[in-house]
C-alpha cells in the first residue's frame, strides 16, 4: 500500500474473537492479472460493511473470496476465527443474495425460502421447515406472500424472498453482491432502509458489493475504497467523506470541486496552494493520507456545500473570505437542494449546491454574474497519489 493510505493492514490477532472476517495479505491472480493484489483488512463481528469502486477494482472478486467461490493465490482468509484456505463454498459459514436474485420459478415464495433447509443432512422435519419458513417471512414482513408465486411479485419483494432464503440457514455472514441495482431510484432507497433495518434485527456481519456510493454511505459501518484490485482507504462513511486520503477517494464518495495547484508553503496543518492562473488558495490537509510538500503539486477539494453564493452587488455572508465572481451557466432544482454550476474565469466550473431555505437557491437563474466563496478550513489539500 501506498504510505500513509488509512486501511487495516495490521492485523490485531487479540481482538480476533470481536472479528467476523480476516483478510491478511490476500492476493487472487488469474493469469498475470491480479484482481486482488496484497489486501488486507478486518471487518468487525455484527457490522454493515461494503466494498466500493469502480467495474474492475476487486471488490467482486474479495466477495468470491469470501464466499468460496474462488480461493487466494497468496494470503490467509479467516470467517469467524477459522481459517478457510481451501474450505469450499458449501462448508462455509456464508450466504449470498445475488444481483438478480437467482430464484426458482418454479417454486412458490415459501418453498424458494425453505430450498437451503432442505438441503440440510439430516434434514429437518416439516414442521421445523415450516416454522422457520414462517419465521423468515415474518423478518422480512412477506408472510401474507408465501404461496404466492415468483412471477406475481414485485422486484422489492423478490429481494425480500431472496434475503429471506439467505438468512434462514442463519449464516454467520451475508453476502450481497449489488442486490439493489435491478430496482428503481425510489424502491431502492426503501430497500436500503429495509437492509440497514433488518442487518440490526438480525445482528449477523453483512457484506455489501456496490459501486453506488449513496448506497454504500447509506448502510455502512465501514466502507472499503478499492482501485485497481488494492484498498485505496477503509473507514467509517464520514471518515472517508470529511478525511479522504487522495484525490481518487475525494471523487469517489461524494462530489467536489477540484483545483490543482503548487504548494508555495506548509506547516503541520495547512498549505498554500498557488494555481496556474495565480489564485491562492488557503486549506488544511486532509487528517489521513500523503501530504504534499513545498514545490510539489496538491489539489484543493471543495465540497458543493461549502460554497456559499450570492448575487453580483449583494453584501457578501460574514466570514466567507473566499470570493470569486462568476456566471451561472446550469440550475438544476432537485426538491431539498438546488445545484448550480458556475463558471469563474480563474477557477473554471465550480459545482454550487444550496439549501432550499437559501433564499439564493430561488432567485438565482441561469445567466446572473454571482459572487462566491467559502470558508478556507472547510476545503482540503489532497495528495493526487
Amino acid at each position: 500500500m501506498d504510505g500513509g493510505v488509512k486501511t487495516a493492514m495490521a492485523i490485531d490477532t487479540s481482538s480476533a474473537a470481536a472479528n467476523d472476517i480476516v483478510f491478511d495479505h490476500v492476493s487472487k491472480r488469474f493469469g498475470s492479472l491480479a484482481a486482488v493484489d496484497d489486501v488486507s483488512f478486518v471487518i468487525r463481528r455484527g457490522s454493515f460493511h461494503s466494498f466500493l469502486g469502480p467495474s474492475g477494482c476487486g471488490k467482486t472478486t474479495s466477495l468470491r473470496l469470501i464466499a468460496g467461490f474462488e480461493q487466494p493465490s497468496d494470503g490467509r482468509i479467516e470467517i469467524a476465527g477459522r481459517s478457510m484456505v481451501g474450505i469450499p463454498a458449501y462448508r462455509r459459514p456464508v450466504n449470498m443474495v445475488f444481483q438478480q436474485y437467482a430464484l426458482f420459478p418454479h417454486m412458490d415464495v415459501a418453498g424458494n425460502v425453505g430450498y437451503g433447509l432442505r438441503q440440510l443432512r439430516p434434514r429437518p422435519s416439516i414442521a421445523e421447515i415450516d416454522r422457520r419458513v414462517a419465521e423468515a417471512l415474518e423478518l422480512v414482513r412477506l408472510p401474507h406472500l408465501a404461496k404466492r408465486r415468483i412471477w406475481e411479485l414485485s422486484g422489492g419483494q423478490q429481494q425480500r424472498v431472496a434475503l429471506a432464503r439467505a438468512l434462514i440457514n442463519r449464516p454467520t455472514v451475508l453476502l450481497l453482491d449489488e442486490p439493489l441495482a435491478a430496482l428503481d431510484r425510489k424502491l431502492r432507497r426503501e430497500m436500503q432502509m429495509e437492509l440497514q433495518n433488518l442487518q440490526r434485527e438480525v445482528g449477523i456481519t453483512f457484506v455489501l458489493v456496490t459501486h453506488d456510493q449513496e448506497e454504500a454511505l447509506s448502510m455502512s459501518d465501514t466502507i472499503g475504497i478499492m482501485r485497481e484490485g488494492r484498498i485505496v482507504q477503509f473507514g467509517s462513511p464520514q471518515e472517508l467523506y470529511d478525511a479522504p486520503v487522495n484525490r481518487y477517494v475525494a471523487d469517489f464518495v461524494g462530489e467536489s470541486n477540484f483545483v490543482e495547484g503548487v504548494v508555495v508553503s506548509s506547516d503541520d496543518r495547512a498549505a498554500v496552494l498557488q494555481t496556474p492562473k495565480g489564485v491562492t488558495l488557503t486549506a488544511p490537509f486532509s487528517a489521513l493520507g500523503p501530504r504534499p510538500g513545498k514545490g510539489e503539486t496538491g489539489t484543493a477539494a471543495i465540497r458543493p456545500e461549502v460554497i456559499e453564493l450570492w448575487r453580483s452587488g449583494d453584501a457578501a455572508p460574514a466570514g466567507v473570505p473566499m470570493i470569486e465572481t462568476g456566471t451561472i451557466r446550469n440550475r438544476i432544482y432537485l426538491g431539498d437542494h438546488t445545484e448550480f454550476g458556475v463558471e469563474t474565469p480563474r477557477l473554471g466550473m465550480l459545482l454550487v449546491r444550496l439549501p432550499k431555505a437559501s433564499s439564493a437557491a430561488m432567485s438565482l437563474q441561469p445567466g446572473d454574474a454571482v459572487v462566491l466563496g467559502w470558508n478556507p478550513d472547510r476545503a482540503l489539500i489532497l495528495s493526487e497519489k
